[in-house]
């Protein structure tokens, strides 16, 4: 067996292709793609490039550009790939707009998120937007939006990510291609797994079960159409999700064959990161089994290798100009931490628990941080350098982009612009600052007894009902299908709570048998102050004091 995450077989020498025409060479190099042989494949990309670089084959060397960072992509060699793909994208963009180059901004938004640089995987990914709404192409469109919703997965945003991957889907709703399938599937899957831990050790654990269940369908949806995709790539990811689902739902004797074949896959072909990810997995299987002492090897295995890759990053950086960032993407770091400091949990290994639980706990607040970072700098950069080129665009893009369609209220993504900065000044200039999270209290029901259209009529009045009762400095959003969100700056938890005692009353006098007889709506609202400031944890604290409410009888208002 060949070291996890090496190619099986050592890669052609380069003097091989002496003499070889290009044509032939990037025949070879697409074979090489589709098999998933990485070594052989990445050397024939850099000998295409620098050929084509010397003979001035601006179209071959585009194509082998592309290449080198679908093979590095695939070996797990992340710097490396942002490296070559930044190469490769100043050859293409002046070619004009291209699905080739849609498709290399959507592996490098991926490649950035993994690593942690939030801001450059938004902007790629962004970028693949735009260009498919140049192209004109909804497939296209479709799987740039995807890319743009893995990024907020890996942002750990699962609600932003779904939203944008279930717009993705509906844009493929007329016969999707395997590919198409396998894409929007899978990464629905991952989201759901990403929400259900949020959900399971969050303020929703009653979700956690049902965001489970989805994850099962969507995994053992996924799983045929991948097969017949033939991707060894998408088999082994499939294979890993369904396992990964089953294990958390502790089905462990169906889980292990999954995971092992997934393993195995990755071994043979070289996929690294998927591999970590998968042998962490099976550390977990382990532990779920009480065999911690087994777990712990295997975990220590995996530390010893990826502490290696980090440290010859490391070395890399300290030697170049430019920091190189770790090759091991954040996400998976502090998965095997959490992982280890369960192990070390169980073995009553005191020292090593306590060390992998602060550093779990510091990559994710680390991790937090990047993510409002990334979102405020990215969002509100570009809303000035729009402003600045022309201010009727602004407005065409707010009303299409910032608010949502049946209320009139902003949405996430104004939230996401909008926030971050308030929250900023806030503790800048020590200013209080409280947000409300608003459930309309069984809109399922009220849809399900009445009809989907008056539940829409419900939440359009309960906009209307939130303009009259807040100001106009006021940021009012709606959050979620039932929920909405108000920000009121510059206002204590005092004030605000008797403000939104102010909108339950009104919602609770408002005449909704006019709408439907029998019909009645009622609030449940929890209110949260900064600090801290910081939009996930803000929020949290405000979900946390909304189901406070609801568990002491709904149509009250808690606080955080």
């Amino acid at each position: 067996m060949f070291p996890h995450g090496a190619p099986s077989s050592d890669p052609t020498p380069a003097s091989a292709f002496d003499g070889v025409p290009l044509s032939e060479l990037l025949d070879r190099a697409r074979l090489a793609q589709q098999q998933a042989r990485l070594a052989d494949g990445v050397a024939l990309a850099d000998t295409i490039w620098h050929r084509a670089d010397a003979e001035g084959f601006i179209n071959e060397q585009a194509e082998a550009g592309k290449l080198r960072s679908f093979f590095r992509l695939r070996m797990g060699d992340l710097p490396g790939m942002l490296d070559v793909g930044e190469r490769a994208l100043r050859l293409m963009r002046p070619l004009g707009a291209s699905p080739a180059m849609c498709e290399l901004l959507r592996w490098m938004s991926l490649a950035a998120c993994e690593l942690g640089a939030y801001e450059q995987g938004l902007a790629c990914a962004h970028e693949a937007l735009k260009l498919a709404a140049e192209l004109g192409d909804l497939r296209l469109h479709a799987i740039a939006l995807n890319g743009l919703g893995a990024c907020f997965e890996r942002m750990g945003d699962p609600w932003q990510a779904e939203r944008l991957m279930t717009e993705a889907a509906g844009l493929l709703r007329t016969n999707p291609t395997p590919f198409e399938r396998v894409v929007t599937l899978t990464n629905l899957c991952t989201v759901a797994i990403g929400a259900y831990h949020l959900q399971r050790d969050g303020a929703a654990p009653d979700q956690a079960a049902r965001t489970l269940e989805r994850a099962l369908a969507l995994a053992r949806e996924a799983r045929p159409h991948s097969l017949q995709l033939g991707d060894r790539y998408g088999i082994a990811l499939t294979a890993s999700n369904f396992g990964e689902v089953l294990l958390l739902m502790g089905r462990l004797d169906e889980a292990e064959p999954l995971l092992i074949e997934a393993r195995d896959e990755c071994e043979r072909a070289g996929f690294r990161l998927l591999d970590w990810r998968l042998r962490c997995m099976l550390a977990e299987l382990q532990l779920a089994r009480g065999q911690a002492s087994i777990a712990w090897q295997q975990l220590e295995a995996l530390r010893a290798e990826t502490e290696h890759v980090a440290t010859a990053d490391a070395s890399t950086a300290s030697a170049s100009a430019t920091p190189v960032p770790h090759d091991v993407p954040l996400f998976q770091r502090v998965r095997q931490h959490q992982a280890s400091y369960r192990a070390a949990k169980a073995l009553a290994l005191l020292g090593p628990s306590l060390f992998h639980l602060e550093q779990a706990r510091t990559l994710e607040r680390r991790r937090a941080v990047s993510q409002l970072m990334a979102q405020s700098q990215y969002f509100v950069s570009r809303m000035e350098a729009e402003f600045a080129a022309d201010p009727a665009s602004v407005a065409a893009r707010d009303a299409a982009e910032f608010k949502d369609p049946l209320t009139g209220l902003g949405n996430r993504r104004c939230l996401e612009a909008r926030l971050p900065p308030l929250l900023r000044t806030a503790e800048q200039e020590d200013r209080p600052l409280t947000v409300a999270l608003i459930d309309a209290d069984g809109l399922r029901n009220i849809n399900e007894r009445h009809g989907s259209e008056i539940g829409d009529r419900v939440l359009q009045e309960l906009a209307d009902l939130l303009r009259e009762n807040t100001r106009g400095s006021d940021l009012l959003l709606r959050w979620s299908g039932e929920e909405f969100l108000v920000v009121f700056p510059d206002t204590i938890a005092d004030r605000g709570f008797e403000v939104c005692e102010r909108i339950r009353a009104s919602v609770s006098v408002h005449p909704w048998q006019e709408l439907a007889p029998g019909l009645d709506v009622t609030l449940s609202m929890g209110l949260a102050s900064a600090p801290p400031y910081a939009t996930d944890l803000l929020i949290a604290r405000a979900n946390a004091a909304v189901e406070r409410a609801k568990h002491l009888g709904r149509n009250r208002v808690a606080l955080a």
